[in-house]
C-alpha cells in the first residue's frame, strides 16, 4: 500500500476527529439547554416572605391566585380599619337612706287628714258663725303637727271672691304644736265675727251680707275639704 492511498490510520484520525467534533457540540447544547432553563425558571414569582413578627399565614385554597403583599407600614394607611378606643364609665351610686322615724317626729304630710265644718249649716242675722277644725294622725307612731292659724290657715270666700282669712289677724298667727295621737282626732273651734279682712287685720272692714259661703282650711299641702254654709237675711 502506498503513501497516496489512504488507510486504516487514515480512517481511526477522522474516527477520532468525528467523535472529539460530537463531543464538542454536545457539550455546547448542554450549555445552550442550561442557560434556556435558568432563564425559565427565572420567571416564576419570587416566594413571599412572611414579615418578622406577624403569625403564620393561612394556606391559600388549591388553585387560587395570591393576594398582593402590603408592605408592612409604622402608620395605618387610608384602607386601614378605624380602631376607636374603648371608653369606660364607671357610675357610683350614692343610697340615701332616711333616718328612721321615732314617736315625737313631725308628722309627715301623707299620715294627717283634716276636716273643717261649720257647726251648724245655717246661721241667723248678728249670730257669729263657728266651726270646728279636726286633725288625725293616721301614721304609725305619734307625731307632732302644728295646728295654728300661721301655718294652718282658714278661708272664707263667696263664689270668686275672697272674704276672710285667718291668716291676717294677728289674734290668729302664731303655732300651736300639738302632738297628734295615733288615730285619735285633735280638735278645736274658733268663730268668725262675719266682716271681712286684710292684711295687718284692720278696723273697721265691712260686715259680710246675707248668702252662702264656703270654708276650707290648709297647710303644709293639708287641704281640708270645701264646706259650705249660709247667712241667713233678716225676716
Amino acid at each position: 500500500m502506498d503513501s497516496g492511498t489512504p488507510g486504516y490510520e487514515d480512517e481511526g484520525y477522522a474516527e477520532a476527529y468525528w467523535r472529539r467534533r460530537a463531543l464538542a457540540l454536545g457539550a455546547v447544547l448542554l450549555v445552550v439547554g442550561g442557560v434556556a432553563w435558568s432563564c425559565m425558571g427565572g420567571a416564576e414569582e419570587p416566594p413571599v416572605h412572611k414579615a418578622a413578627g406577624t403569625g403564620s399565614a393561612s394556606p391559600s385554597p388549591s388553585g387560587a391566585k395570591p393576594g398582593p403583599v402590603v408592605a408592612a407600614s409604622g402608620s395605618p394607611s387610608a384602607t386601614d380599619p378605624l380602631v376607636l378606643p374603648t371608653i369606660t364609665y364607671t357610675a357610683t351610686v350614692t343610697a340615701t337612706v332616711a333616718a328612721p322615724r321615732r314617736p315625737g317626729d313631725v308628722c309627715a304630710k301623707n299620715s294627717v287628714v283634716a276636716n273643717i265644718t261649720p257647726t251648724r249649716p245655717q246661721f241667723r242675722p248678728g249670730e257669729r258663725p263657728s266651726f270646728r277644725l279636726t286633725v288625725v294622725n293616721t301614721g304609725e307612731l305619734d307625731c307632732t303637727f302644728d295646728v295654728g292659724a300661721e301655718r294652718f290657715v282658714t278661708r272664707i270666700t263667696t263664689g270668686p271672691y275672697k272674704i276672710w282669712s285667718s291668716a291676717h289677724c294677728p289674734a290668729w298667727a302664731g303655732s300651736s304644736i300639738q302632738l297628734l295621737r295615733r288615730g285619735i282626732p285633735y280638735a278645736t273651734t274658733f268663730e268668725w265675727n262675719r266682716r271681712r279682712s286684710s292684711s295687718g287685720c284692720a278696723a273697721g272692714q265691712d260686715k259680710v251680707s246675707p248668702g252662702e259661703y264656703t270654708v276650707r282650711a290648709t297647710t303644709r299641702g293639708v287641704k281640708t275639704p270645701k264646706q259650705t254654709f249660709t247667712l241667713l237675711a233678716p225676716s
